[in-house]
């Protein structure tokens, strides 16, 4: 997609009237995404490199707050998280108010969630709480193990987690449902997840080799790229287990 000429005014209008009102975003949101366009697609920039402390300084925010800014941008779908690096370093792709707006109409996936014919469904808008089918596949994306801390978990032990809560304007999508056990579900609290999981590390729940591929999941999971099983794979995969 090239970037072109960048119709600001229009841009501008777009963001106030669509975007941020739609999706709910906050003050900080609102500083954030603008921060970031006016450096990358302003800019003609449409990858665009910076990390947290500089994106701190710029907002005049702490730089807890503008991570957890970004996670939230990242989640709905407005921020695309090209890399992540061990310098707290991030590559994304901000996408224009027209951009995301044909990104949540395009048809992503067919999903099965009712008995009968498969429907069309867009997996970005659906809400993974609305029923029992969609709730198990957050499950069974997990495997049976704790998102944050791993731990292998019953059904009577596990419930449905907002990464980011629905406090901070948190969507029941997939993008930021966890399968968690009950007491990281209750620890956690309105903490942010990387918060939480280095609590969890300290705490010597995860270990050093532990940590860094559950933030790496933290950002394949806002990126989109943690999508829930259908009821049909899950049934194959039953299915495997049972004849092996």
């Amino acid at each position: 997609m090239k970037n072109g000429n960048i119709d600001a005014a229009q841009v501008w209008k777009d963001f106030e009237d669509l975007l941020a009102s739609r999706l709910n975003f906050s003050v900080t949101d609102r500083a954030v995404y603008s921060h970031l366009f006016r450096h990358s697609r302003l800019e003609g920039k449409l990858r665009f490199r910076f990390s947290i402390p500089w994106l701190a300084r710029g907002v005049g925010i702490a730089s807890t707050t503008a991570r957890d800014a970004v996670r939230r941008l990242v989640a709905r779908g407005v921020l695309h998280l090209v890399e992540r690096n061990t310098q707290a370093h991030h590559v994304v792709r901000l996408w224009l108010p027209s951009e995301v707006r044909v990104l949540r109409a395009a048809k992503i996936a067919a999903y099965r969630t009712t008995p009968g014919p498969r429907a069309a469904v867009n997996l970005a808008e659906e809400d993974f709480l609305r029923t029992w089918p969609l709730r198990q596949a957050i499950h069974a994306r997990e495997d049976g193990r704790c998102f944050y801390c791993l731990r292998p978990i019953t059904c009577r032990r596990r419930c449905l987690d907002h990464v980011v809560p629905r406090a901070q304007s948190g969507r029941n999508s997939y993008r930021n449902l966890v399968s968690c056990c009950v007491d990281c579900n209750s620890k956690k609290g309105e903490r942010s997840a990387e918060e939480f999981l280095r609590s969890l590390y300290r705490e010597h729940r995860l270990s050093d080799g532990e940590l860094s591929p559950r933030l790496r999941a933290l950002d394949d999971l806002a990126a989109g790229k943690l999508i829930p099983p259908t009821p049909a794979q899950r049934k194959n995969g039953n299915e495997s287990k049972e004849g092996s």
